[in-house]
């Protein structure tokens, strides 16, 4: 969000496109405290749009999220042309950031793209997120946290999927277009869990009970 300092990286490094990956993205921290969400998610991202804007960067894409279709329980899987429905602080400033974007392509004639990716997962990713939580905790003895019934269904994208995926958007993307990223497989976090707890008790040659409903 410091338009001098990103204004020098443009002019110093020159760069040929922009791929905004930052944003702030828990999304039960958002509920706590939006500011941080707006600023970065929001705010950031005009910043990068106004500096790539002016330096007529020749490539701009916004790395976005399927959370801001919303809650996806008993729905058919989201299409890039329905309606925005985000139901938490994180998914509306990442939505309104994509509304940005577009209207930059637009007004501008920018060459945006927008990816909308599902949950990822993979090495090093923040202990705070499902799955490398259950393994940590698994692997401690700990409680394993399950949030409602567990029932709650999701497309789980391994990190290196997306990030080809992403790749692809960027080079051969149509302008102005969205393009949502996934497996096309919805499991719901119950499955995640039991499958974690197998997978390390088989490793450690245990025994583990199933997560029910």
């Amino acid at each position: 969000t410091d338009s001098k300092y990103v204004n020098t990286i443009f002019e110093t490094e020159k760069p040929s496109a922009v791929v905004n990956f930052a944003a702030e993205s828990h999304v039960d921290r958002s509920i706590i405290d939006s500011s941080p969400f707006l600023k970065t998610n929001v705010l950031g991202t005009h910043i990068l749009l106004e500096v790539a804007r002016q330096q007529k960067t020749s490539r701009f894409l916004q790395v976005s999220t399927d959370e801001v279709y919303g809650d996806a329980e008993g729905e058919s899987p989201r299409n890039e042309g329905d309606l925005l429905r985000p139901s938490s602080p994180y998914a509306s400033s990442k939505a309104s950031a994509d509304l940005l974007c577009l209207s930059y392509n637009r007004t501008y004639e920018m060459p945006v793209v927008i990816v909308r990716s599902a949950n990822n997962y993979g090495p090093f990713q923040f202990p705070e997120k499902l799955i490398p939580l259950m393994i940590r905790n698994a692997l401690a003895n700990s409680p394993l946290p399950v949030y409602g019934d567990g029932l709650q269904q999701r497309d789980w994208l391994y990190v290196e999927d997306n990030v080809s995926a992403i790749l692809r958007a960027l080079q051969d993307g149509n302008t102005g277009s969205i393009y949502n990223i996934g497996t096309g497989v919805d499991r719901t976090n119950l499955d995640v869990i039991n499958t974690i707890c197998d997978l390390l008790a088989e490793e450690q040659g245990t025994h583990t009970e199933k997560f029910r409903a």
